[in-house]
């Protein structure tokens, strides 16, 4: 009756072990490690960079426990924090020739201890590796960034005045300038019947665009306002993309588990966990760069001004290429980063020259078309803007005319110099500058000891419940308690292996859990105590308290998990942190009270044929004065 098959068993042995093989990684902690990042979005590491690293280090007189590579920075771990400091130094020297201008970034960090043997034990081919820390408790670096949204719409009308040029210029309609001040765009024209016909056509094509004529005689205007609902359209886009941009540029440097995410409607806020240096953090979020493409220009004017002999053409502006030669490129923005949606760095069909393949949204792809079909043999400059200062990354030539969403730029590129232009494109442009208006450090002391008294207050916590339900239940009571203790082995295995973030709440959400995994316990044994009061056997009282109180169980079990799924579904920062834990509680805990602790009781007692009583503490008998103790 009170016996498990040995598949039982063996799920609960497996269960055991991957909870203490994907904990263990959470004891060992961290150590201070250097971390050494490319300073440039066009400069890509690779496993060579951990190789230098380490001679670096030893050239120094350094000895690093640890010198890793994952894919986007070298990390070197030391034992101590003066090591640490040192070896920051040493590669800082050695790798940047000019401060102001680094090549890469060396910046403190955290590295996770965990033993190699470790993390070679791959249960469910998962790599152990310790939980995410978050802020709170692994320290690091906090910004809150104010997007220009004035910045935002002046960039959104400068390039309705490169549509409105080319709308009037495939329907012939002639024009005498077009202006635009601060969000406004200005269209003036000769005679009323071209201005009629122009707003009649930028009305129906440019519907975001609010139209308003004025003006006699041969000085007619017209004028294009961005409407209400438009701004508010753009200024949410500008926010969301700044978002996402500065998503891939942190992602490329490694950074474990940033939290960036929208504060209020022009605010974003960005977390850096075990970041400690302030500076090489803003260095990492002052990378987010502006892309532009624009055309470069070959008139005569052009070519003397680019030699020095003369004035920069009206419309256009002068920069410097990579390899330091002057290049007057036209001031009409073609296309941003918002209009690529893939870049991969390849070679050109017909020559086998290097190339850069681009795939273009649909607008993209519509105004590459036109401006391509119109500017065959020419160059085309790409731009790249980082901190105010705007450098030609490359000036390819146009082939031949481009449609389909598909762009391939090549001419004047190496192999290298294609790929890294690939990954700077895949890495987009802000659709607004930035600003940092808050920042603050939590250093690795204090995350040390919020991490110890949250681990403080899960202890007491386990230790307090125990106590209760071993002295009231007795042997059931410790059946109950290793149920409970591998409920909490389980949820810290879960959350390791799906590389969550824990932070202060949701070390809150582990207490609370434990609380309410133990309640189901106290559900079985009550259940159980029941049938022995209704005169039941104990086995009968043990396999009917069980199946009886799994109902009870699971029905309260699903109600608090629809209040966790909705505030995982609508919470965000602690409260989607506290819901995770919370969620994932639930579901272990369902596992732990009723699966293991019956495996216990059945381990036990199952076996005995004539079992008389059973240690479940008091049981007190209906209409009886006196207790009697099974």
């Amino acid at each position: 009756m009170n016996r498990y098959p040995l598949w039982k068993y063996a799920i609960l042995v497996v269960a055991l072990l991957v909870g203490l093989v994907y904990t263990l990684p959470n004891f060992f902690g961290e150590a201070p490690a250097v971390q050494v990042s490319s300073g440039k979005a066009t400069l890509k590491l690779d496993s060579s960079i951990a190789a230098r690293v380490e001679q670096i280090l030893a050239q120094a007189g350094l000895k690093a426990d640890l010198v890793q590579f994952d894919g986007n920075s070298a990390k070197a771990r030391f034992a101590d924090v003066e090591t640490q400091g040192k070896a920051k130094d040493a590669l800082n020297k050695a790798l940047n020739a000019d401060p102001n201008n680094p090549d890469y970034i060396v910046a403190l960090n955290l590295l996770s201890q965990t033993p190699r043997w470790l993390s070679a034990m791959r249960l469910l081919g998962v790599e152990p590796k310790p939980m995410y820390l978050g802020l709170d408790l692994r320290g690091g670096v906090h910004f809150l960034m104010q997007v220009d949204m004035k910045a935002a719409l002046t960039k959104k009308a400068e390039a309705y005045t490169g549509d409105i040029r080319t709308l009037l210029r495939d329907k012939n309609i002639r024009h005498t300038g077009i202006t635009r001040d601060g969000n406004n765009v200005e269209v003036r024209f000769r005679d009323r019947e071209t201005l009629a016909a122009a707003q009649a056509l930028l009305a129906d094509q440019l519907p975001d665009l609010q139209w308003t004529a004025s003006g006699d005689g041969s000085d007619l205007r017209l004028a294009g306002v961005l409407t209400p609902e438009a701004a508010r359209r753009v200024q949410e886009t500008a926010v969301k993309q700044n978002i996402t941009t500065l998503h891939n540029r942190v992602n490329e440097l490694g950074v474990a588990e940033p939290v960036i995410q929208q504060q209020g409607l022009d605010r974003v806020v960005v977390q850096l966990p075990g970041v400690q240096d302030t500076a090489k953090a803003k260095d990492i979020i002052g990378r987010t760069a502006t892309l532009e493409v624009r055309l470069v220009d070959d008139s005569t004017e052009a070519a003397t001004a680019a030699a020095g002999s003369g004035p920069v053409p009206f419309g256009t502006e002068r920069y410097v290429e990579r390899g330091g030669a002057p290049l007057i490129v036209k001031r009409q923005v073609i296309l941003t980063g918002e209009n690529l949606t893939d870049a991969q760095a390849g070679f050109d069909s017909q020559t086998q020259e290097p190339a850069v393949h681009l795939t273009l949204d649909a607008k993209g792809s519509r105004i590459f078309r036109d401006i391509t079909r119109e500017n065959v043999g020419k160059r085309m400059a790409i731009l790249l803007f980082e901190k105010g200062k705007g450098e030609v990354v490359t000036a390819p030539v146009i082939r031949s005319e481009i449609g389909g969403g598909r762009v391939q730029i090549s001419g004047r590129m190496t192999t290298t110099e294609a790929s890294d232009t690939a990954l700077l494109l895949r890495a987009g442009s802000l659709a607004a500058p930035m600003e940092i208006i808050e920042e603050r450090t939590i250093g690795p002391s204090l995350g040390a000891d919020n991490i110890a008294k949250g681990f403080d207050s899960v202890l007491y916590g386990f230790i307090a419940i125990a106590v209760f339900m071993c002295l009231y239940y007795l042997l059931f009571g410790v059946f109950s308690t290793l149920a409970l203790a591998l409920n909490l082995l389980l949820l810290v295995a879960v959350l390791s292996m799906l590389q969550a973030t824990l932070t202060l709440p949701g070390i809150a959400a582990i207490a609370l859990v434990l609380g309410m995994a133990i309640d189901a316990n106290v559900l079985i044994n009550e259940r159980v105590r029941e049938e022995l009061r209704e005169g039941a056997s104990p086995q009968a009282a043990i396999h009917t308290g069980y199946e009886r109180a799994f109902a009870t169980i699971l029905d309260s079990n699903v109600t608090t998990l629809i209040a966790g799924l909705a505030l995982l579904a609508f919470g965000s920062g602690p409260v989607r942190g506290f819901a995770i834990v919370h969620c994932l509680g639930i579901l272990t805990s369902m596992f732990s009270a009723v699966m293991f602790s019956r495996g216990l009781v059945n381990l036990w007692y199952g076996r005995q044929k004539k079992l008389k009583a059973v240690s479940i503490g008091q049981v007190w008998k209906a209409q009886a004065d006196v207790p009697a103790k099974a």
